[in-house]
């Protein structure tokens, strides 16, 4: 039986923007603290992402103690916010067939956005004691969720990505499809046969395929886009007319979880 360990651990806090890599990180009733807590708006108040705007690759961000750094990677612009502002303004948000309550953050940060996406939009924050509910369908313990599509993680095994690459041309970093978690060991698409596994005393749930988007097919240093990898990915990895890279997660229990964490599985498929 092969090891299977965490190699990496990606949390995206404002949605649609660019994603943090950690040694460690805290799980929380939502997915990783931090993940996908904030989300951009426009003038609908519905929510933003690259797959209409994919100038939003070109905003990177950090998080230094208690502050979060944005730049943008082309014009080098930058803007901080600290991890607590908010406006105490609620407002409900659109995300999906989801509406939301969520808060406004600050309107510098409004200004910031908008100026560097060149396109009207607002930040808000997901507060937490909004409940944002995970499709029923997929639920074992009415599971909540932040900002993120539908899951609270986003699992892909790097030998899925390596297999896709040997089919590639031209290389594709892991950031295209932007997980939370990755994993070493095993085959191609493991990931696809797991039912539960645990790390770091937490046990996760795959409980649903990722269906891709056009996302996976913009440059993430430089917001171009191209017909890869849906072209390819489409010749071996789609099932009823949706093709899908890696698998959303569900889990149960809070903690802490490390890159070099052993992936242990408890039950196939």
């Amino acid at each position: 039986m092969s090891n299977y360990n965490l190699t990496g651990l990606y949390i995206y806090p404002v949605k649609s923007l660019g994603g943090i890599s950690l040694q460690s990180a805290v799980v929380t009733k939502h997915g990783f603290k931090y993940d996908r807590r904030w989300l951009l708006v426009d003038e609908e108040k519905r929510f933003i992402t690259q797959r209409t705007h994919p100038q939003m690759s070109l905003i990177g961000v950090d998080i230094k103690g208690t502050a979060m750094e944005f730049y943008h990677k082309l014009s080098g612009s930058n803007f901080t916010l600290d991890i607590e502002c908010r406006s105490k303004c609620i407002v409900d948000v659109i995300i999906w067939e989801d509406n939301i309550e969520a808060e406004y953050v600050s309107s510098a940060a409004d200004e910031w956005f908008s100026d560097m996406l060149k396109t009207k939009c607002r930040l808000v924050y997901m507060p937490e004691d909004t409940v944002r509910s995970v499709d029923k369908k997929y639920a074992l313990n009415n599971e909540i969720v932040s900002f993120a599509d539908g899951f609270p993680f986003l699992l892909i095994g790097q030998a899925s990505l390596d297999d896709l690459n040997s089919r590639l041309q031209l290389k594709l970093p892991m950031n295209r499809f932007r997980p939370n978690i990755v994993f070493t060991g095993g085959n191609p698409f493991d990931e696809d046969m797991i039912k539960s596994f645990s790390a770091g005393g937490i046990t996760f749930y795959p409980v649903k395929p990722c269906a891709r988007c056009v996302i996976t097919t913009i440059d993430q240093m430089n917001g171009s886009k191209n017909e890869e990898p849906l072209k390819t990915l489409s010749t071996y990895r789609k099932v009823n007319n949706r093709i899908l890279f890696g698998y959303n997660l569900l889990h149960s229990g809070t903690g802490t979880i490390s890159a070099g964490d052993e992936l242990k599985i408890i039950e196939w498929k």
